[in-house]
């Protein structure tokens, strides 16, 4: 699959994320969370790529499954402040 720059730069943006779940990541670029992981591996410095690892393994937040019901927005609502 080919990405554009400004593509690349969304799906990483989305990967950082606490409340964007793998499978929306899935539904708007086809990459299961293998395949982002793989990606992040490649585009991130190493250093990077650990602190991301280690941020979103086990958070509920990034898989659908664990999520709790109540949380029902794909971020936090000071997240995006508005200018």
């Amino acid at each position: 699959m080919q990405l554009t720059e400004a593509e690349e730069s969304r799906l990483i943006e989305m990967a950082w994320e606490d409340r964007t779940p793998f499978e929306a990541i899935e539904a708007q670029f086809g990459l299961k969370e293998k395949e982002v992981i793989r990606f992040m591996r490649r585009r991130l410095k190493r250093g990077s790529f650990n602190l991301w690892r280690a941020r979103v393994s086990g958070r509920s937040t990034k898989h659908l499954g664990l999520r709790d019901p109540r949380v029902n927005r794909g971020y936090c609502p000071t997240q995006y402040k508005h200018r």
